[in-house]
């Protein structure tokens, strides 16, 4: 039996009461047993006002069984902010400023307007609930009778969202595409604003650009879902790893743990990438024996996918790059006749030498001029790990097993790699990449699975003493003199259970051509401004150096960076990828000797 639901009086759409109902046992009482979508979006308020961890998890494990499997993927995303599965090419396409047209069309009111509610709120969802909860019987300003029908319409409107029909639209604003695609979009959102309740508005802002801001992260929700269904919670980890999509995932828990265990990768269906952790030469053979050490490169990740004779490639962020890299997909494609899908690193060569990673990303973002950009950058495929082979799923098998068969089915392009105990063979490797104009290396665990996502102990990177981290972008401040007219320094975060946390600011180390070009990836995500602060969308991530980190009371997180500085841009990384606060603690941990 369902365990919540909302009770809706005839008129209280348009109660000034509203915000006060909270969900109630027995959901649905007295309809059908769908959820509407105010229930999903009374769920993720309570969420929101969660503290603990085990809460939430038990909240969220009371939820799923009363799903059907229609709805039960769409919770699954959704309490976590995202909607179409990682895997899934689809995108929603959606900024805050196609978010604030959508508005201001609906009430009278300028951008100016929504964007000082915003400020004032400090988040797009928060400050359309107040919007559509103080606008109900007036506007900014009185302009036209065709206003107040909208408004009118806006405000007494009684058909209620479903949590499927909102997916079903978001699936139409994905799809919308050629020159009017943005006012096929723009329409879409003011239909489902237009129906919306307060609390209703707050979460689709939200969700339109996936910032859902409740804390619910992937391992908050994976053991949700062991909780809801009883299964372990490994194999969840398990199915997850595989399949890339919760929602997936949560369908096959409600099955039982033989569903679980019947788990396969999918080609054209791309898996997040195995992680490494920084480390030492001397401390893995320590802990393993036998070591397999390998270039690490200073290139992009990719994931190949090849099916007879179509063939596809994937970023770090399981973006479809296939258009981009021709030349590369016919050498990937000749290497081998197998069904296969392949793990490995593009890298820029001029005179035999290694170019910078972003000189990678240039062929990687391109969308026009291949043919030409292509000659003048030549881009070399590495290849290190094999995780599917002719319908055989290989990530539990262990590297060595999957490194006899990379060998035996790939014909070129295959990444050199040394297996060895001896500390001075791999120093000699190390001084040998470092010379080629490599990063450095990775050392393997030859024992060791492949774990699509996750950075542990068998992978390590050894790279020349600076320690960076990998943070994502969540604020600035307006530079000053010639810098005025760009953002000056930039607040970053790192992870903790689903949310983004402030770790640090960073000022230094920018090249003015970096400072503009950090302003022209940003300028359009601006979500708040106040003084000569503002706020972003969470999609960017800064690799940044620094001398030591040092606890602080200046920021959430606790800690704060001495003496940070920019690196460069990772736009091949996703902000589910950034450095985490255990981490922080960790390295803390280390570096104090505690």
């Amino acid at each position: 039996m369902a365990l919540y639901s909302f009770i809706f009086p005839m008129n209280l759409r348009t109660s000034p009461d509203y915000e006060n109902s909270y969900p109630i046992a027995g959901r649905n009482s007295g309809q059908e047993d769908i959820m509407l979508f105010s229930e999903f979006a009374g769920y993720a308020d309570q969420l929101e006002q969660i503290s603990g961890r085990l809460d939430m998890i038990d909240l969220i494990a009371r939820v799923l069984p009363t799903l059907d499997d229609a709805e039960l993927p769409i919770f699954t995303r959704f309490v976590m902010g995202r909607i179409f599965p990682d895997w899934s090419p689809q995108k929603i396409g959606i900024g805050p400023n196609l978010l604030y047209d959508a508005m201001t069309g609906m009430i009278d009111a300028t951008r100016n307007d929504i964007i000082d509610d915003i400020n004032e709120a400090g988040d797009v969802g928060t400050a359309f609930e107040k919007i559509l909860l103080t606008r109900k019987s007036e506007s900014y300003s009185s302009r036209s009778a065709q206003t107040a029908t909208i408004q009118k319409q806006l405000f007494e409107q009684t058909e209620q969202m479903t949590l499927t029909s909102v997916y079903r639209d978001l699936e139409r604003i994905a799809r919308a595409g050629g020159r009017s695609s943005q006012q096929q979009k723009l329409n879409i959102i003011r239909s489902l604003l237009s129906i919306a309740t307060p609390r209703e508005g707050k979460y689709l802002a939200r969700l339109l650009l996936e910032d859902f801001r409740i804390g619910v992260g992937e391992g908050n929700a994976r053991e949700a879902i062991a909780k809801a269904f009883s299964v372990d919670s490994s194999l969840v980890e398990h199915a997850h790893q595989a399949l890339n999509d919760l929602g997936e995932v949560a369908l096959l828990a409600k099955r039982g743990e033989n569903a679980l265990c019947d788990v396969h990768i999918r080609i054209f269906h791309p898996v997040k990438m195995m992680l490494a952790q920084q480390g030492t030469i001397s401390g893995a053979i320590a802990d393993n024996g036998e070591i397999a050490a390998e270039y690490k490169y200073d290139g992009s990740r990719f994931q190949f996918h090849k099916s007879g004779d179509q063939c596809r490639m994937y970023s770090r962020k399981l973006e479809d790059v296939t258009d981009a890299l021709p030349d590369i997909i016919v050498m990937l494609d000749s290497a081998t006749d197998h069904e296969v899908i392949l793990d490995g690193e593009v890298i820029a060569i001029k005179d035999e030498k290694p170019l910078p990673f972003q000189t990678v990303l240039r062929r990687f973002r391109r969308k026009h001029g291949i043919d030409a950009i292509s000659k003048e950058i030549l881009l070399i495929p590495n290849i290190f790990d094999i995780l599917y082979l002719d319908g055989d799923t290989l990530i539990d098998r262990p590297l060595f097993e999957r490194r006899r068969l990379l060998e035996r089915v790939v014909t070129g392009h295959v990444a050199p790699q040394i297996v060895s105990d001896d500390s001075g063979v791999i120093e000699k490797i190390y001084d040998e990449a470092l010379a080629l104009g490599h990063e450095g290396i990775m050392l393997k665990v030859p024992g060791s699975p492949y774990t699509p996502g996750i950075r542990g102990k068998n992978w390590i990177k050894i790279k020349p003493s600076v320690d960076t981290l990998d943070l994502a972008v969540i604020g600035a401040d307006w530079g000053e003199g010639k810098r005025a007219h760009l953002f000056g320094s930039f607040l970053l975060a790192c992870r903790d259970n689903g949310a983004l946390v402030p770790l640090s600011k960073v000022a230094t180390g920018f090249s003015d051509e970096q400072l503009a070009d950090a302003y022209e990836i940003l300028k359009d995500h601006v979500i708040s401004r106040s003084g000569k602060e503002v706020k972003f969308e969470h999609f960017l991530v800064f690799e940044v150096g620094y001398s030591e980190i040092q606890k602080s009371p200046n920021y959430p997180s606790g800690f704060a960076l001495r003496f940070p500085r920019f690196i460069r841009i990772r736009d091949d990384k996703a902000v589910d990828e950034v450095e985490t606060l255990s981490g922080i603690r960790e390295r803390y941990r280390q570096q104090s000797g505690e």
